[in-house]
């Protein structure tokens, strides 16, 4: 075996582990876009107690006197980035004003879904708690959830985005009520 046939040999090798890396990347996206990711369910008392977001948080105990002190103060910037502000068309969506979710247009138009205090999970998989199988629909689209009293969407990282009033939703954001939110080809609103 020469040098130029080693060299050939190993180039082949070379392609084949390519290939393959290839073929195991598409497999996992496709898996990955048919199925989706597991949504991890919260605990009653998780999801009953507002957190503060983990990005957030830091251990007061870990800084020094004057460090802890500035942490504790809350800055205009921390206010914005906790929570987001919502249009004031209608007013915030929150558990006491709201009774249900109206299906305004798509496959289910008409439908209703009554809200309590446990989170709606929205998709195409059989586990939701509201099942929407159109093509625009990812398995596990978005979550609707209480948080601090008022409902918030948040997309759960979905091929073709959730949508709130026109506006793609980036961060889980507050849901007046009335306006539209549109998940694929359905939209809906919260109303009492």
């Amino acid at each position: 075996m020469s040098v130029s046939e080693l060299t050939l040999l190993v180039l082949r090798i070379g392609f084949l582990l390519l290939l393959w890396m290839f073929i195991f990347g598409i497999v996992y996206a496709l898996r990955s876009d048919l199925f989706g990711q597991r949504v991890r369910k919260l605990s009653a008392d998780a999801a009953a107690a507002p957190t503060t977001p983990p990005a957030f948080q830091v251990p007061v105990a870990a800084m020094s006197a004057p460090a802890a002190a500035a942490a504790s103060a809350p800055t205009e910037q921390f206010t914005k980035a906790k929570a987001p502000t919502a249009p004031a068309a209608g007013g915030t969506a929150t558990a006491h004003n709201t009774g249900r979710l109206v299906i305004t247009s798509g496959p289910k138009a008409g439908t209703e879904f009554p809200l309590g205090t446990d989170p709606v999970t929205i998709g195409r998989s059989g586990d939701s708690s509201l099942v929407i199988r159109d093509d625009y629909t990812s398995t596990h689209h978005a979550r609707l959830m209480l948080w601090n009293d008022e409902w918030m969407i948040q997309d759960l990282d979905s091929t073709n985005g959730t949508f709130l009033a026109g506006k793609r939703v980036a961060v889980p954001t507050p849901v007046p009520l009335g306006t539209t939110v549109k998940i694929g080809a359905t939209s809906f609103e919260l109303r009492r």
